[in-house]
């Protein structure tokens, strides 16, 4: 057999609708809430039965947004700012001759009842909105945790935290009678959201062959566009607008 034919079994359900921003692993996020929601096929709570023991579970997932018909021996990893050239098997890359995914997060909640039970929800989950999952597993503590691993590359490049604050006025109520611009975006961000939103941006979301402290980014979080900028260790949101339904 050279080749297998995977089912979907869920997809995420999460406030990232596009990469740019998302977590560069899982569990990094702690206060980072999404939901896993079964195909129809798979919607059996028998299929859930005993995952209640469990306080983490693995994700196997598809990078849907780079399949491809090709791959290449080496990658160049963002966390070397993209000029360094490395083994694909070395690195968690999403360019890879299978485009095949896995990630640990935290089960927070099993739902059986309600719209499209059963579902899950996970917190510290690295998966854009959609993301097609093919299976999931229990997180085992004596097995999964290896005490004394090494990290290579990932372990010798650590990012440093940013210390994150907002614009003065920035949740102000809006008024029609001023024009729109950075600083009076009238937003009223999810209150509940907050704590990850902070989170998300301490971990810096730029890339990191892209660091200009001149130029305002933006990522789009929780049906809002988060725009922002860096100077030295510290990101100021600038504008929190709400994206177009």
């Amino acid at each position: 057999m050279d080749e297998i034919t995977f089912k979907f079994i869920a997809r995420i359900k999460s406030d990232f609708p596009d990469k740019f921003g998302i977590p560069r692993q899982s569990g990094l996020l702690k206060n980072l809430r999404s939901t896993i929601v079964f195909e129809p096929e798979f919607r059996n709570a028998d299929a859930l039965r005993g995952l209640e023991g469990f306080s983490h579970l693995w994700i196997l997932w598809i990078f849907s947004e780079n399949v491809r018909d090709s791959w290449k021996p080496t990658v160049r990893p963002p966390r070397l700012g993209g000029n360094t050239r490395l083994g694909v098997f070395a690195t968690r890359s999403s360019f890879r001759p299978n485009p095949v995914a896995m990630s640990c997060v935290k089960i927070e909640k099993i739902n059986l009842t309600g719209e499209g039970a059963p579902t899950i929800e996970v917190s510290g989950a690295d998966l854009m909105d959609g993301t097609p999952i093919v299976d999931i597993k229990p997180y085992l503590p004596y097995a999964d945790s290896i005490e004394g691993a090494t990290g290579g590359f990932a372990e010798a490049v650590r990012f440093k935290k940013l210390e994150v604050s907002f614009a003065p006025g920035i949740f102000d109520e809006p008024d029609d009678s001023k024009s729109a611009d950075l600083h009076d975006s009238g937003a009223k961000f999810p209150e509940q959201k907050m704590a990850a939103l902070v989170e998300l941006l301490s971990e810096d979301p730029r890339p990191a062959y892209q660091r200009s402290a001149d130029r305002i980014y933006g990522i789009r979080f929780a049906g809002f566009e988060i725009k922002f900028k860096v100077e030295s260790e510290h990101l100021t949101v600038v504008a929190i607008l709400p994206l177009q339904a």
